[in-house]
């Protein structure tokens, strides 16, 4: 089955929103975002922070060569004693502290030259490509310690560390590399302090934010509240009022039109008697005619009063309304099936709409489908008013609708209007052969 219309399916009626849920979601929102602009601000706060701390490291190191290249002595390349010992006595007293934990002096060819670690002095390693470029061309570089290295094997107890290493000399100009490990601990400890300092003034400034803009939401919400409810107050006294002139213009229209129609008809008949007894058949004939036509034209109008305002909807109820609008229908030898359950439970507005779009779709079959069975069927599934009309007419395809909408045919159109104005759908499936479905879903009241 081809979908050929349908209106948004919509289950509930339009809500007006109340100013305390949008404030509320609105909140919650605000809160979410602060919520992930501190967390994705501690991890790019801490990322700059190690940065700021990887600069100061180099700097450091930088410091730190100088203040120990004053005690290196030629002594150091052959391992003497007193010169390890010099040397020693500056790191300790003057270089280690919480932060930096070893210091190491290696030789070009990789060979350490002096730890505060004893146990390393003399132990040989390859130095990288890193190391020896920097020996070359001078400079600092700083990072990460690879604690899974050989070298690193009796610094592992540290922790989790950051090296920078720079290039000194000896008295004679040899060239050997400074090397400092700083515990990344500190690094850390960086990041939350200047987290710490930030996000005060950062979360104020949100929070700030967040009071100037509750009442100006809170404001902007009853606007459209009140807003909201005048519409549709507007629309409930335009499908009122329309509602009480569809009924004046039926009591007009039967009143007068109707009545008066039907007496000339009634007033004509002894017209024609009169010329048929005098042999005036032309002259009968033309009066038969009229009379004919009169009666037509009453029939139509009577049919007419039914739409506008049928009768036994408002006297007898939906269901016998609903038996009175398929009756042409058996009459033409239709097979009709009706079922009709829960009723009353529907509001006169909800009736009044489901017998609208039942007319619509009965009025289509009648005029198109040729169908041969024909089943309405009214009913309440949880708090939904649902109503359904099929029949196994001929059908029709999307240009058929187009077509028909053009020529000015909107019936469909305009029960799709009522039920959205209801808050409810109307879909409408048909193809060629397969007749067609009209559904209308509507919310109870």
């Amino acid at each position: 089955m081809k979908r050929m219309a349908s209106a948004p399916a919509t289950n509930e009626p339009a809500a007006a929103p109340t100013a305390r849920s949008v404030i509320v979601r609105f909140a919650a929102g605000t809160l979410v975002a602060i919520a992930i602009a501190v967390v994705g601000g501690y991890f790019v706060l801490r990322a700059v922070a190690i940065d700021e701390a990887k600069r100061q490291t180099r700097d450091r190191v930088k410091e730190e060569a100088q203040l120990v290249e004053g005690a290196v002595s030629d002594g150091l390349l052959q391992g003497r004693g007193r010169a390890v010992r010099k040397v020693d006595d500056v790191v300790v007293a003057r270089v280690l502290s919480d932060s930096i934990v070893r210091v190491k002096i290696w030789s070009p060819r990789g060979r350490v030259l002096y730890s505060d670690e004893p146990a390393e002095i003399g132990g040989r390693y390859a130095l990288g490509d890193e190391e020896q470029q920097l020996l070359r061309n001078g400079g600092a570089d700083v990072e990460v310690t690879d604690l899974s290295r050989p070298e690193n094997a009796l610094d592992r107890q540290q922790g989790r560390l950051l090296e920078a290493y720079t290039r000194i000399r000896t008295p004679s100009g040899k060239l050997l590399l400074f090397e400092i490990y700083q515990r990344f601990g500190s690094v850390t400890a960086d990041a939350r302090r200047l987290l710490g300092a930030l996000a005060p003034p950062i979360l104020g400034a949100i929070g700030l934010i967040l009071l100037i803009q509750v009442p100006l939401f809170w404001s902007l919400m009853r606007r459209l509240q009140v807003s909201h409810e005048q519409r549709e107050g507007l629309l409930a006294n335009a499908v009122t009022s329309s509602r009480r002139e569809r009924r004046r213009v039926a009591s007009y229209l039967h009143d007068g039109p109707v009545q008066e129609l039907a007496g000339l008809a009634f007033s004509l008949a002894p017209v024609a008697d009169d010329a048929a007894s005098r042999g005036a058949e032309r002259e009968a004939t033309v009066v038969r005619t009229v009379i004919d036509r009169l009666r037509g034209t009453v029939r139509d109008l009577r049919a007419l009063l039914v739409d506008l305002h049928p009768p036994t909807l408002a006297s007898a109820g939906l269901d016998a309304a609903l038996r009175d609008l398929v009756s042409p229908l058996s009459a033409r030898g239709t097979n009709v099936e009706l079922r009709v359950d829960g009723d009353e439970r529907l509001d006169p507005d909800t009736q009044a709409l489901v017998y609208r779009v039942a007319q619509e779709a009965v009025r289509n079959v009648i005029g198109y489908a040729d169908a041969s069975n024909v089943s309405v069927e009214v009913g309440v599934v949880d708090s939904t008013a649902c109503l359904l009309v099929a029949d196994d007419g001929r059908g029709f395809g999307p240009e058929t609708r187009e077509q028909r909408r053009a020529e000015g045919h909107l019936g469909l159109s305009l029960v799709e209007e009522l039920a959205q104005q209801a808050g409810g759908s109307l879909d409408v499936d048909s193809s060629k052969g397969a007749g067609t479905r009209v559904r209308l879903e509507v919310p109870l009241r």
